[in-house]
């Protein structure tokens, strides 16, 4: 091993996703010399914008935009950066039967199409609509918070137990149980209670699902729902949008936010182990044996990658080494990006219907996506998955060249390890993607003849290129028993590892995953409170 001639760091961090970049401008912004190493040559982990094919540029695996917190889209000016999302307009599901269920902005417009499918479903939708939005608020106020350990007498956990009993207390004693039951509900049986309609239900249950292995009747999956329902676009809560040229648009934000507070971003810089001496984490030693030391070193990687994977294991409690490897990181999730020659028409939508300009899906009814988390279950691709779509080049012109189509399809589900010994790099790649190419085509007549070029992006994919274990996007499963101050070990929720001086700031971090920067964001608030930086209060800086 070789020493770098750097001088030592304030604080390094591990991995140029968009956490690790939150994480790094705000401590740059506080005025600490910050260095975010990234193996890869180009920076953003799953939120990055490719050209695979010349004139399409590909959001490769993050793919819309709501759960960025717009706290720190202001803290970091990530607009003056050149952050920009553009909403929905729509979404449609469509139907076997050759019909469509549409959602609209308008919300009359949307209840009167509801009313076309079930005049009892558009009774039912404000009901619907503000007891998920009730749990959203209660919610909300706790993402940019440091979750306490419960078990601790610490004046600080104690206070932040305090907080959330006052918090939950506030509900009042009929919203109390009805938390409760939401967090094990299962999104079938929470649908079940407002809706009657197969195309309604299975429309809203795709929420429940997406990133999770889990079906829509597993118990916790409306909890995922409401994880996808928590973002906001120009304040209207639960919308969701394009970031225009790409999620890599995202990534370039933060990052030059973090430049113009000094701080420094080095690809081709993958980390082979975390430097610990005498029970502290002094620095990193490089793939290439180089060694850079700093004060604190931060791991924007998910929890078992950080520990099993770059970190000694004699450096770790035996006790937390194996809950880390309990921790629950199944890949359920592919995609496909598709060049497209023209815009496809839809079955029974009219041509440049405002429900294309938002996500499609194929999946009409729940049993349909219950098979489809069987066939995962059974080691295998879902023969009739559920898919998330969209053509954001409708909104975003800026993504192919002019009269092309740019379409991302993410498909649930997909295995990490394939039954029978079969390989993902193999046949099996090209047999996944013509399962989800048909089932589109089923519904589009002339979608197949404009198809130019498509990539394939399997859990397989996902792990080895971005980095996380199993290609889960969520850096690790989103149920009950791994979130708040179980995320992602008990005793471990505040950001800081068994290791002095060495922090995690990934989705596997409260409050989870999703390109929402929040876990950078809590883990750079503790990691300034630690550093005491005079005349500086984190958290009024990061405001709650």
């Amino acid at each position: 091993m070789a020493e770098r001639a750097d001088k030592t760091r304030d604080v390094i961090v591990i991995g140029a996703g968009h956490n690790g970049l939150v994480n790094a401008a705000y401590l740059a912004r506080a005025g600490l010399d910050v260095l975010v190493l990234e193996k890869n040559d180009h920076i953003g982990g799953a939120a990055v914008s490719s050209v695979m094919y010349e004139g399409w540029t590909y959001s490769n695996c993050s793919y819309v935009c709501s759960l960025l917190r717009p706290e720190i889209m202001r803290d970091l000016e990530l607009p003056r950066h050149g952050l920009q999302v553009i909403p929905y307009e729509g979404g449609a599901t469509m139907m076997r039967n050759g019909d469509h269920f549409a959602t609209y902005y308008d919300h009359d417009v949307f209840r009167e199409e509801m009313r076309r499918h079930s005049r009892k479903d558009a009774e039912a939708y404000d009901h619907y609509s503000t007891a998920v939005m009730k749990q959203c608020r209660w919610i909300k106020p706790l993402l940019l918070r440091t979750p306490p350990d419960p078990t601790s007498f610490r004046p600080r956990d104690l206070q932040e137990l305090l907080y959330l009993g006052k918090h939950f207390a506030s509900l009042g004693e009929r919203d109390m149980g009805e938390l409760i039951r939401f967090f094990t509900l299962s999104i079938a049986d929470f649908l079940d209670e407002y809706f009657e309609s197969d195309v309604v239900k299975a429309h809203f249950a795709g929420s429940g699902i997406i990133g999770t292995a889990l079906g829509p009747y597993s118990p916790g999956t409306a909890y995922v729902l409401l994880h996808h329902y928590m973002g906001d676009i120009d304040g209207s809560v639960g919308a969701w949008g394009f970031a225009r040229g790409g999620m890599g648009s995202v990534s370039s934000a933060i990052a030059a936010s973090l430049l113009s507070y000094k701080g420094e971003i080095r690809v081709n810089s993958e980390v082979a182990q975390v430097l610990v001496e005498n029970g502290k984490a002094t620095g990193v030693v490089l793939a290439n044996g180089d060694i850079i030391r700093a004060r604190k070193v931060v791991s924007n990687l998910d929890v078992k990658r950080t520990f099993t994977k770059i970190t000694d294991p004699k450096d770790l409690p035996g006790d937390f080494l194996e809950r880390v490897t309990k921790f629950k990181i199944r890949g359920s999730s592919g995609k496909l990006n598709i060049s497209l020659d023209g815009m496809p028409t839809f079955n029974n939508v009219p041509a440049g219907h405002s429900s294309l300009r938002g996500d499609l899906h194929f999946t009409d009814s729940m049993e349909r996506m219950e098979r489809a988390y069987d066939d995962w279950k059974a080691g295998d691709w879902s023969r009739d998955p559920y898919v998330d779509m969209l053509l954001p080049t409708q909104i975003d012109p800026t993504m192919a060249p002019p009269g092309k189509h740019y379409m991302s399809v993410f498909v649930q589900y997909a295995p990490p390890t394939l039954s029978g010994g079969r390989d993902w790099d193999g046949p099996a790649r090209q047999q996944f993607a013509d399962t989800v190419i048909n089932q589109i085509a089923a519904c589009s007549p002339n979608f197949k003849d404009l198809i130019n070029h498509y990539e394939v992006r399997t859990p397989w994919d996902i792990e080895n290129e971005v980095g996380l274990t199993e290609g889960n996007i969520f850096q690790g499963e989103l149920t009950m028993d791994q979130l708040i101050f179980n995320r992602p070990v008990p005793g471990y929720a505040q950001y800081k590892a068994p290791i002095a001086n060495m922090y995690m700031c990934g989705s596997s971090t409260h409050p989870g995953g999703g390109v929402m920067g929040a876990p950078g964001a809590n883990a750079a608030r503790e990691i300034l409170r630690d550093l005491r930086i005079h005349g500086m209060d984190p958290r009024q800086e990061i405001e709650l």
